[in-house]
């Protein structure tokens, strides 16, 4: 008598490399997942994967191209899909908008999302209970002075999120939001604001504990591990220190 072949539920996540892709890939490692982890540095998730046991693939989330390839490697079966690329550009109000800076959040958080679900749609429609996380913000929530691009990119993901909802629900699909608040990550801040590390360090002065990227991906492996029949339509997880994108407290 032979032992019965298991094989190990499937993920996979984008933007992979850092952050909050990072620490989830290694949580849902974690909970049994295989992890396809993917994202434009391939260095980084060629490492990640070694040290999870998954596998890597080089992805720029807004190229057609290198999605065509992520779902080549995909395959026919998938359960989970985190959709985390994605990101912040600036900090300007629109009267001084930067155009490019815009385009570039919309490709990279609402273009690509688009374009990774509905590539691996028809794999998460194999299994009992697939399903979609996006993870979006509370910027997609609300609005504040000078985050007009990064609100309106989040917004629209919420509206993704929303839909496919509706849409995919006959098929089985379960679609869940994650809107984090104020995450303290090595890269989000730095990035948004140029690459000038005493403005990144500005935003978490004073909080004594803001999330980390790891708190964000125990809120994704939560929702990935319910029953195929549970459903968790939106989490919004902040800091206790944070009531609201404008109501941060800080001491001192």
């Amino acid at each position: 008598m032979t032992d019965a072949i298991t094989t190990r539920p499937l993920a996979v996540v984008t933007g992979a490399s850092s952050g909050i892709g990072e620490a989830t890939a290694r949580r849902l490692a974690q909970e049994g997942f295989e992890v396809i982890c993917a994202a434009r540095r391939t260095e980084r998730i060629e490492q990640l994967a070694r040290e999870i046991d998954g596998r890597a693939v080089t992805c720029d989330v807004s190229s057609e191209e290198d999605v065509a390839r992520l779902a080549q490697e995909v395959g026919d079966r998938l359960d989970v899909l985190v959709n985390n690329a994605g990101g912040a550009l600036g900090t300007e109000r629109i009267a001084d908008a930067v155009v490019d800076k815009w385009r570039a959040m919309y490709d990279s958080n609402v273009i690509g999302a688009l374009q990774v679900t509905k590539a691996l749609l028809p794999a998460l429609t194999q299994v009992k209970g697939g399903m979609v996380v996006i993870v979006s913000s509370i910027a997609g929530l609300g609005v504040y002075e000078g985050g007009a691009g990064y609100c309106a990119a989040k917004h629209a993901e919420t509206v993704i999120a929303e839909t496919l909802r509706l849409e995919a629900v006959e098929d089985g699909i379960r679609v869940c939001e994650i809107d984090p608040g104020l995450v303290h990550t090595e890269e989000f801040s730095l990035v948004r604001l140029g690459g000038d590390q005493a403005a990144a360090d500005k935003v978490y002065e004073g909080v004594a504990e803001p999330l980390v990227a790891a708190d964000v991906a125990d809120a994704i492996a939560y929702v990935a591990t319910r029953p195929s029949h549970v459903n968790i339509d939106r989490l919004v997880i902040k800091p206790q220190a944070q009531a609201a994108p404008h109501k941060l407290v800080r001491q001192g």
